[in-house]
């Protein structure tokens, strides 16, 4: 019934995107995500917000469409965040100096949704702040598999904020509700996700954010329905994995002494 409901809907309907929100969840124990970014996106007229989360002490991976924006004067990372109206002790932020967009990227469709950023200093590793392991190329995360997905904002369509860490859990679904529901879907570089009952989905406001199964980021909230909590649409990382291997690289070898560094 809902995979009819959500197809009669789906030629009315325009993917979301853009910083997703957790609907329906529940808010996390203060720190017990440290591996979760927030973002602050600046150009000149103003500044969004989306999800992250820190894979080294030096790069924090995130959805390519939350800077595919004009004019960027300014990425800020926030760290150790669980409250992020105010600036908490555990919180350390960081300017970002370089941002690498997967050279295919396309807003058409939201094709290979990711970008690796480069941080200026590295994060202080601590109780509040840890990295997050990644799939191998070869990991796949099964349907049925049980994650957890995370984010600030947005508690619901009608536009309620929160401005502490939720979560919501969710269920990696069937590939073929995605395919048959978004026009654009790719099997082997996205993962279809949703909540059974249809109540539970991160939202605009928490792209970046990584969906997380079995202590290992498998995606990145990407896109949706306006309008529908589920299914959703994540980045598969592990398609992505030798990319990411090889930005990391280029990132180190930048801090050798005398190493150019690359635009």
């Amino acid at each position: 019934m809902l995979l009819l409901l959500l197809l009669t809907s789906a030629f009315v309907l325009v993917p979301w995107t853009g910083a997703g929100r957790i609907i329906g969840g529940c808010e996390v124990k203060p720190h017990s995500r440290p591996y979760m970014a927030y973002l602050i996106i600046e150009n000149r007229l103003e500044s969004f917000s989306c999800g992250g989360f820190l894979i080294r002490p030096d790069a924090v991976l995130s959805a390519a469409h939350c800077v595919d924006i004009k004019g960027i004067m300014s990425i800020t990372v926030i760290l150790g965040a669980h409250n992020i109206s105010y600036q908490e002790q555990s919180q350390q932020w960081i300017q970002v100096t370089q941002w690498v967009i997967h050279p295919k990227y396309s807003q058409d469709g939201f094709k290979n949704d990711i970008v690796l950023l480069k941080l200026k200093e590295k994060a202080r590793i601590n109780e509040y702040v840890q990295t997050i392991s990644i799939p191998m190329s070869n990991e796949y995360v099964r349907q049925g598999a049980e994650c957890e997905v995370a984010g600030w904002g947005l508690t619901s369509m009608t536009g309620s904020r929160t401005n502490v860490m939720r979560e919501a859990e969710l269920k990696v679904q069937d590939w073929t509700i995605c395919q048959l529901i978004f026009w654009n879907y790719q099997r082997q570089s996205m993962i279809c996700v949703g909540d059974d009952y249809g109540k539970k989905s991160p939202y605009k406001g928490d792209s970046g954010g990584p969906l997380v199964c079995k202590q290992k980021a498998h995606g990145i909230v990407s896109y949706g329905l306006n309008g529908h909590l589920s299914p959703e649409v994540f980045t598969r990382i592990s398609y992505f994995e030798p990319w990411i291997r090889e930005q990391l690289r280029k990132f180190a070898l930048q801090e050798l002494p005398d190493s150019p560094s690359s635009d």
